[in-house]
Formats: structure tokens, sequence, C-alpha cells
């Protein structure tokens, strides 16, 4: 066989990289492989609707979002850059039943800093917007929801950029989230970080939340290398499995894959109460 060395070193990854990559691929297995039971929730960055094609056609995303079949999903860039509202949301309920939790100041837009957070069966609480901290506009969302199964707190988010500034984001959430809930909490969104060495910012998020170690390539959706989006619990056995839905039309709609994941209430021990289930039957 012919072999042939490469023209330059232009195209070769650096070797801390490569290491990253292994390391990604090493424990990206799913917190419990093979379970898909419970309610199941999912985090999409949609890109503004624009696909590795270069099209705008929110009409393909809103038909991934149909074939994910979520009860509850977080939605990243999903408005335009100034604001002007993308997905017919409408629509959206009509064919799928998802409903938007509603925020405040967005009267061009669907979401809160191009967040948006679309829910089934459950009816939502309180709703708290947080503008992050950093050098871009980036938000989150909290909401309390109570679902059939239990309550949920939910936290929808998309990090930053820059390190210092995912680093600041982490501890907004995680004082929003101390300040407000005792309920089991679900984050879950474009996190930008795939790494998990001493310098990730998702150490911020360790213990109170994980596990950290399921982190699934979901970007670029061509051919996904980084884990940029999670989905995880407080506490961990929240999560009872998770998975990269890589469809032939989610590696085109998108620039990232979503990313979907079981939650099992009762198995972490936050389930209805015996005595409330009986009376509610």
């Amino acid at each position: 066989m012919l072999k042939t060395k490469p023209r330059n070193n232009r195209h070769r990854r650096p070797a801390s990289v490569l290491a990253t990559l292994r390391q990604a691929r090493r424990a990206g297995a799913p917190a419990r492989a093979g379970v898909r039971t419970g309610t199941l929730v999912a985090s999409y960055n949609v890109h503004k609707c624009v696909g590795t094609d270069k099209r705008c056609d929110p009409a393909r995303v809103a038909a991934v979002i149909g074939e994910i079949g979520a009860d509850i999903i977080a939605l990243q860039e999903a408005d335009q850059r100034f604001g002007a509202g993308l997905l017919d949301l409408l629509r959206l309920e009509r064919e799928s039943g998802l409903v938007p939790v509603p925020v405040l100041g967005t009267s061009k837009g669907r979401g809160w800093h191009g967040n948006v957070l679309l829910i089934r069966d459950g009816t939502p609480g309180d709703v708290h917007q947080i503008t992050l901290p950093g050098v871009e506009p980036r938000g989150a969302l909290v909401v309390d929801v109570d679902l059939d199964s239990g309550p949920l707190c939910i936290v929808a988010a998309h990090l930053g950029l820059l390190r210092r500034s995912r680093a600041q984001q982490a501890e907004a959430i995680l004082a929003a989230v101390a300040a407000r809930s005792d309920r089991p909490t679900l984050l879950l969104g474009d996190l930008n970080e795939w790494r998990l060495g001493a310098r990730s910012s998702l150490l911020h998020f360790d213990p109170a939340f994980g596990p950290l170690h399921a982190g699934l390539p979901s970007f670029p959706s061509r051919f996904p290398l980084f884990a940029l989006d999670r989905i995880m619990g407080k506490p961990h056995s929240l999560i009872a499995g998770i998975e990269v839905h890589a469809t032939p039309l989610a590696r085109v709609a998108s620039d990232h894959l979503p990313l979907k994941a079981w939650i099992d209430l009762d198995d972490a021990g936050f389930g209805v109460p015996a005595a409330e289930a009986g009376m509610a039957a």
C-alpha cells in the first residue's frame, strides 16, 4: 500500500485537542445505556434555523423537533441576532403539543436571549429570567414545573464562548438555583464546553449537577466531535439515560445535533408520594 506524508502541519490537530477528543469519546457513554423510560427531555441549539447547507428553514427545524418527540425541550438560538422570532410556535404547538413557557420583554422574539423552553404535559409555575454575566449577551431560564410524576425545576441556558465568562455564568446559575428551589433540578442547554480538565468551566457545576462524564459529541452536526450540549441533573440519579438524536434531517437542519435524555423522578426519590397519588386516583 502506498503511504503518503502530509504536505505540512496545517491540517494536523494539536496533541492536546486529540487527547481531549479521546477523553470525550471514552467518557461519552450514556448514564445508563438502554434506559428509555420516564419523561423525555431534550436540548437543541437550532442555530437560528440555518442548516449546514446555509439555508434558513424553520420548518425543517420544527420537523426535527417533531422527530424527537420530547415532553420538554430547551431551544437555543431560536431568535435572530436582533430579536426577530424564527419558529412558528403556534404551529409547533398544534402539531406536537409543545407549549412555550411565557417570558417577558420579547415582543419580537420567541425566547429569552434566544432561549425557548417548550413543555408538552406539565404546569409551569414561577419563571425566572436571568441575564448572564459576560462579554456576549447570554441568558438562562429557571422554571418550576409540576409534572404528573412530580415537581421539577428546569434551567435552560446558553453559555458564552469565553472560558472566563462561562465560569461566571455557571456561578450565576448555581446561585439562582440555590436561592429559588429545593426541587430536583434539570440543567440543559448549549454550555459551550467539551473539556473536563482542571480549567473546564463544567467543574463549577460539580458536585451539584451531573453526571459530568456523560458528554456525547453533538457538534458539528455532520461529524460530531465536541460535547458542547449537556443535560445534567440534581441529583445525578435524575438522569436515566442520554442519547444524541442523529437522524439524517437533524444532521443538516442545524450545526448542532439535539441531545435527549430520560429522567425518572421516582428513581431519584422525588416522585409523587404514594398517599398523594392515591388521592389523585
